[in-house]
């Protein structure tokens, strides 16, 4: 399935600014081209329920709803797909449980994980932490855009024109240099979740990866 990773925004009830997340996603919903659900304390029947409420503000749209980990949450909210981690169901189960036509993500922090990825199972691969960030309990060392671009080399090595994201302390004044290092699509928290202004935020940042996108694009 054809992705567009240009805008990921990961909605998180802890890293909110306050707002609903259905505020949040009616907010930036003009400019995201995604949005994933995350919610690592919450109980299931919770998460069920935002997945639904948010999938009720984005599907009018034509905006995907992921959901993170969770693919029990994501059946039972009929949601788009899921986003997964390297100690998270593995990419063939989680394809069994789903179907062919789910999207799935898996998150790739080294070389050697891009050598590994079932790319045959997945739709799109996330990169990262690429800068330093706050909105996620993380122990690794940023990779930054050395370790994006190396990384982004041995998946298109391995598929020509796989989609790829990256992740972790992205905003509007270093996306265009994200996308230059390999990227088709950032993937952001604090970035819009703690703005003053989330649309606006969205606009600002979506303007900037397509402006990245197009320059990539002319080169």
């Amino acid at each position: 399935m054809a992705v567009d990773l240009r805008l990921y925004a990961l909605v998180d009830p802890a890293v909110a600014g306050g707002r609903s997340l259905t505020d949040l996603a009616r907010a930036i919903a003009t400019d995201a081209t995604f949005v994933q659900l995350r919610d690592k304390h919450g109980s299931t029947r919770d998460m069920v329920d935002a997945a639904r409420a948010l999938s009720a503000v984005l599907a009018p749209r034509n905006v995907p709803l992921l959901i993170n980990d969770r693919i029990d949450v994501a059946l039972a909210a009929e949601a788009d797909g899921v986003h997964i981690g390297q100690d998270d169901m593995a990419p063939a189960d989680a394809r069994l449980l789903l179907g062919r036509t789910a999207i799935i993500g898996l998150s790739i922090k080294t070389v050697d994980q891009a050598k590994d990825a079932p790319l045959d199972l997945l739709d799109y691969v996330a990169i990262g932490g690429v800068y330093g960030t706050t909105s996620k309990d993380n122990t690794s060392a940023p990779i930054g855009l050395d370790g994006l671009r190396a990384i982004a080399d041995v998946i298109r090595t391995r598929a020509k024109g796989f989609p790829i994201c990256a992740i972790a302390g992205i905003n509007a004044t270093n996306a265009g240099d994200v996308i230059a290092a390999g990227a088709d699509g950032v993937a952001v928290i604090s970035a819009l979740s703690v703005a003053g202004d989330p649309a606006s935020a969205a606009h600002e940042l979506r303007a900037v990866v397509d402006a990245a996108l197009d320059r990539r694009g002319r080169q």
